[in-house]
């Protein structure tokens, strides 16, 4: 499958966090959930006294938002057909972003108060743990929405790639005729006719290379389009 590159956004490179350069779309969309459930663990610790854990939950809670922000961002980067479909997913009747937002503020509010000290800490927390399943039915359908319009991307695509080895095999093909014709010519010159037939033999190996070789396109192209 052809995937969906988050350094293909029109942001500079260096504006691009490590964390995301050189991840797909859909790969960024599924780290999401891997993070939100290790900012859960990381958050409940940090909760018990691990100072160590409320600095990596910090450190876990910029990643997830970073990424969150790209993944927005995409909207205006992609074919209008996939940027309607991330668009819904995310602000639709029945849009994860919401649910993404209530879980970034409750991140934030829980880690001030633990690290505070605060007597509210405990309730918001709670709160945090119950949130677990929504966001993650959340991001599973944001990562399904980015999954499906790589795969139209890449269905596109291959459709086209499939369209131009078609055409490159019809000017082999007349190649191969043109090549016949101009060795029958040269050989009724005959004496005459050798530096052509010279020149016909060229183009007929190289009609022939060309065949090889969209064949091959041709049949990596069948071989994709059924995965």
């Amino acid at each position: 499958m052809t995937s969906l590159a988050a350094p293909a956004l029109g942001a500079r490179p260096d504006t691009v966090p490590a964390h995301i350069a050189g991840l797909s779309l859909v790969n960024l969309a599924a780290r999401q959930r891997m993070l939100s459930q290790r900012l859960i663990l990381q958050t409940v610790l940090a909760a018990q006294g691990d100072a160590e854990r409320l600095q990596a939950a910090r450190r876990s809670l910029q990643m997830f938002s970073e990424s969150q922000k790209h993944l927005l961002a995409t909207v205006g980067h992609l074919e209008p057909a996939g940027a309607r479909k991330i668009d819904e997913t995310y602000h639709g009747a029945r849009g994860v972003g919401p649910v993404v937002q209530s879980f970034l503020q409750l991140m934030h509010h829980a880690l001030d108060q633990i690290e505070s000290g605060s007597p509210r800490a405990p309730t918001t927390l709670a709160e945090l743990v119950a949130h677990t399943d929504r966001v993650l039915d959340a991001l599973n359908t944001a990562t399904t929405a980015f999954d499906e319009v790589a795969k139209a991307r890449a269905d596109a695509m291959m459709k086209e790639l499939t369209g131009i080895v078609g055409d490159i095999q019809s000017v082999a093909k007349e190649a191969k005729v043109v090549s016949f014709n101009a060795q029958v010519m040269a050989a009724r010159a005959g004496q005459h006719g050798r530096e052509f037939a010279v020149v016909a033999n060229v183009l007929s190996d190289i009609s022939t290379e060309i065949d090889e070789l969209t064949r091959k396109a041709a049949v990596l192209a069948e071989r994709n389009a059924r995965q």
